[in-house]
């Protein structure tokens, strides 16, 4: 699948180092949308007030937690939320998220 909004938003085919990661599918679409603040309750349930359109990405290769990723030292969600690449990562789009207008 291409992903290509009519608007021009930055599309990539590699994440750079030091950049944050999560497993929590509903949680990286969240921040797809550039959030100026965010927040989840016990339920899973996510509130956020980003206006941008927004892409999904999977990493596209092989990593290992503890070299290529690592536990995000100063998060204040959940523990195995939020983790930081050590290096560069291919990355994949899978998915094109308009904003809910």
């Amino acid at each position: 699948m291409e992903c290509g909004f009519t608007v021009p938003i930055l599309k990539f085919d590699i994440l750079r180092a030091g950049s944050t990661i999560t497993q929590w599918q509903a949680l990286a679409e969240a921040f797809s949308h550039q959030p100026s603040g965010l927040g989840y309750d016990d339920d899973g349930t996510i509130g956020h007030n980003g206006t941008e359109d927004g892409y999904l990405y999977v990493i596209d290769e092989s990593i290992v937690v503890g070299k290529d990723v690592y536990q995000h030292p100063r998060t204040t969600m959940d523990l195995n939320a939020e983790f930081l690449t050590t290096r560069d990562l291919k990355v994949r789009c899978i998915k094109e998220l308009p904003i809910e207008k």
